[in-house]
């Protein structure tokens, strides 16, 4: 049996980021701290999805979630350590998006 070449820490990443909205949920994170509904409507996604990328998120050690003791509850999800240094990733991959992604070529 062959084994893979690829680094599972590496695979283990793809796959977390590749995840359909993980990567645009951590970025709308990027900036701060945000309530649940401005994510959800900032990126257009569900709330059951949301919940539940922000639940892997969250398990992951990559989101927080913090509930401030208002009435009502307030409830704040931002990034760890772990979460904000995917910051230079992502920017990358909007710099490649600019210069190679024409968005006329979508289907």
């Amino acid at each position: 049996m062959n084994k893979s070449s690829i680094c599972p820490r590496f695979e283990k990443a793809i796959s977390l980021l590749s995840q359909r909205w993980t990567a645009l949920v951590i970025y709308e994170l990027l900036p701060g701290p945000q309530r649940f509904s401005n994510i959800q409507s900032s990126i257009g996604i569900s709330g059951k999805v949301l919940s539940e990328r922000l639940k892997d998120l969250e398990a992951q050690g990559v989101v927080v979630r913090k509930v401030i003791p208002e009435t009502p509850v307030i409830i704040e999800y931002s990034l760890t350590e772990k979460g904000a240094s995917l910051e230079p990733v992502l920017q990358e991959i909007e710099n490649w998006g600019m210069r190679w992604v024409d968005i006329t070529d979508e289907a």
